[in-house]
């Protein structure tokens, strides 16, 4: 490495530790070092300036979190949906909505949901049928979402809607800001057979966003839910955790712990729906079944496809923080890699503990946690867009294979699908 390259990593080290030093106190509320963090550009230092950053490569940003890391120190509250709305807003947001949200996305002032999925419309998203009319000086907001993550405690959602129902589905699509604390929004919990209930539904009856609160151009929501989409998909295997301040001892890390609970609680279960890879060796080793060669020859191909697959997301994570928040191969590789290693790994624990997989309770294979993983690794094949979703994606953008037929290029209004009000 040049030396310049190595004085400049070290004077990062050392401003971020130097001001640490200085503001840093584990007895300060939460919130209010959330906003010392924002007025500091260190809770998004790879952000533009004026935007709350303090224009940091993606290398340097990494040496701050790794510098924050090893001080105790904790970092903004950008985890979950948030984190789908603050890079959509960097990546497709005007200057006024990025002074009006972003800074509160850091801060944990606000929490976010995405609205996308509805009842009709969840692999085929661009046929959705909530409807965006323009109504005097607001959009009205009519109809319903699902599978909602968070949303029963977001201030504010990403919402796709139709605004034009006489082109074809993918052009009439636009892009909202909306304000979830109004009359006309109602949020139910979604019950799971994994026993958890990690999404709601969300009915719109005329629910208003401003028109400054349209992200992009009108029509434009198709290729903006794009990037949100990538950045999902790029997450499906990423481990949610709030770090060493997790365990440390203070007052602003009780805040922090608490804050952690609310926010996690939808997640518990997600790495079930990968299906726990980190336990099937010791699983395998503590039972005695490694040696079976079906086993070993099961384990062996897991552990070589999750390989594979980390390297692939460590592309796409290359590309994000590059500036390429847009769905790129990677992504929808990665998803389908995620989906196969699931069912793999469902597979070998299957093996390890036979027909005891499904057993609950007292006699539960590692205290219920295989059962969960059973029940729940269908799941990762279905949210962020279906395998076969992410097949047609590779075949037609990665390997240049002509397109499927269809016939819903015409005019959304005339495509035939279940009866809405238009």
């Amino acid at each position: 490495m040049p030396k310049e390259s190595v004085m400049a990593d070290a004077e990062v080290r050392e401003t971020v530790r130097s001001w640490l030093t200085e503001h840093w106190d584990i007895n300060r509320p939460l919130d209010e070092w959330r906003e010392c963090l924002v007025d500091g550009g260190w809770a998004a230092p790879a952000w533009p300036v004026e935007f709350f950053g303090r224009g940091y490569s993606v290398e340097q940003a990494a040496l701050v979190a790794q510098t924050f890391e090893e001080f105790g120190a904790v970092g903004p509250a950008q985890g979950g949906p948030r984190r789908l709305a603050s890079h959509t807003l960097l990546t497709h947001g005007n200057d006024a909505q990025k002074q009006a949200f972003l800074r509160q996305i850091l801060t944990g002032e606000h929490g976010w949901c995405q609205l996308f999925s509805e009842p009709g419309s969840g692999s085929d998203l661009a046929g959705l049928s909530t409807k965006a009319q323009r109504v005097g000086d607001r959009w009205i907001i009519n109809g319903q979402k699902v599978w909602n993550t968070s949303a029963h405690h977001a201030d504010y959602g990403l919402l796709l809607a139709r605004t034009d129902w006489d082109v074809p589905k993918h052009q009439g699509l636009s892009y909202f800001l909306i304000d979830m604390h109004q009359p006309g929004v109602e949020v139910r919990p979604l019950r799971q057979m994994n026993g958890h209930a990690s999404f709601n539904e969300v009915f719109f009856s005329d629910a208003w966003v401003l028109p400054e609160h349209l992200l992009g151009a009108e029509g434009e929501g198709w290729s903006i839910a794009a990037t949100t989409l990538s950045i999902e998909r790029q997450g499906f295997s990423s481990e949610r955790s709030g770090g060493r301040a997790k365990n440390l001892t203070g007052a602003i890390y009780d805040q922090y712990r608490s804050e952690l609970a609310v926010e996690l609680a939808p997640y518990t279960w997600y790495p079930q729906r990968t299906g726990r890879v980190d336990l099937a060796y010791p699983r395998a080793k503590a039972s005695g079944k490694i040696d079976d060669p079906a086993l070993r020859q099961a384990l062996a191909k897991l552990l070589s496809m999750k390989k594979s697959a980390d390297l692939t997301e460590a592309l796409a994570a290359v590309k994000q923080r590059a500036g390429n928040n847009r769905v790129s191969p990677e992504g929808s590789v990665g998803k389908l890699a995620a989906s196969a290693i699931a069912r793999q790994a469902a597979h070998v624990h299957t093996l390890i503990s036979g027909a005891g997989a499904m057993l609950g309770g007292d006699d539960s294979a590692h205290e219920g946690v295989v059962a969960e993983i059973l029940l729940s690794v269908p799941a990762i094949s279905i949210a962020g867009g279906t395998d076969e979703i992410q097949k047609n994606i590779v075949a037609e953008r990665v390997l240049g294979l002509p397109k499927e037929p269809r016939f819903d290029r015409g005019p959304f209004r005339d495509v035939p699908r279940n009866a809405v009000d238009n």
